[in-house]
């Protein structure tokens, strides 16, 4: 049953994932320190919209990004002149929609592991004439490292089987964007189950073997 399956999904899946991680540990470290060490006004407004994809379903959020990202809209054009070809239905999509899913998740741990870090050490570096960026990246990061991986790697899991979203923005094209939960949703709609029983146990394995090495890298469990 292995030598049928097209391994095309997941290869694509795990490159996707990798991607939307990169992109969600980027911008969502910033986010979450923003939300738990600034008080500003329309920080709950923020708030509200970086946990808004965890809260709509996929299709909606996916029609959303549809109406924003389409050949005809102004992002949609611009991407186009920047790149030489239409976002919606390439695997790129598939990354955005990836991203836009696992970014509240991390968002949210990250933010909660910010605001269990002890100020007096940061006020402790800040008297000995550290600058804001230094505290961040030598005080506060560090003693928040293993809750950040542990949301690193749920919005990694996260990113890995989205569907919803993927198949609305990025679309079914075997080849071209079919992530391994797209995959399987089509061995379903066409009746091979046997092919599908398969995807299933292989993107499971995929993510069990990612947890346990994580894991093991960190010498201890995360959770």
């Amino acid at each position: 049953m292995l030598r049928q399956i097209d391994w095309f999904p997941l290869w694509l899946s795990l490159k996707v994932a990798v991607i939307a991680t990169a992109i969600s540990l980027a911008g969502g470290l910033l986010l979450a320190y923003v939300l738990a060490r600034r008080r500003f006004r329309g920080r709950n407004i923020l708030d509200a919209v970086v946990t808004l994809p965890v809260v709509l379903p996929p299709t909606v959020l996916g029609y959303y990004l549809l109406v924003l990202l389409g050949r005809s809209t102004p992002l949609g054009r611009a991407f186009e002149a920047v790149f030489g070809f239409p976002l919606v239905f390439t695997w790129q999509a598939a990354v955005v929609a990836a991203t836009i899913h696992s970014v509240p998740l991390l968002v949210k741990s990250a933010r909660a592991a910010f605001e269990s870090v002890d100020r007096n050490m940061e006020n402790a570096a800040r008297t000995l004439g550290a600058s804001e960026w230094r505290i961040f990246f030598r005080v506060t990061l560090p003693l928040a490292r293993r809750s950040i991986m542990a949301a690193t790697i749920f919005a990694f899991a996260r990113a890995l089987g989205d569907f919803g979203v993927t198949i609305m923005i990025a679309g079914n094209i075997p080849g071209k964007t079919q992530t391994m939960a797209v995959a399987i949703y089509d061995a379903v709609e066409s009746g091979n189950t046997l092919l599908a029983n398969a995807m299933v146990l292989v993107i499971s394995a995929v993510a069990i073997a990612i947890l346990y090495g994580m894991n093991r890298l960190e010498g201890d469990r995360l959770f």
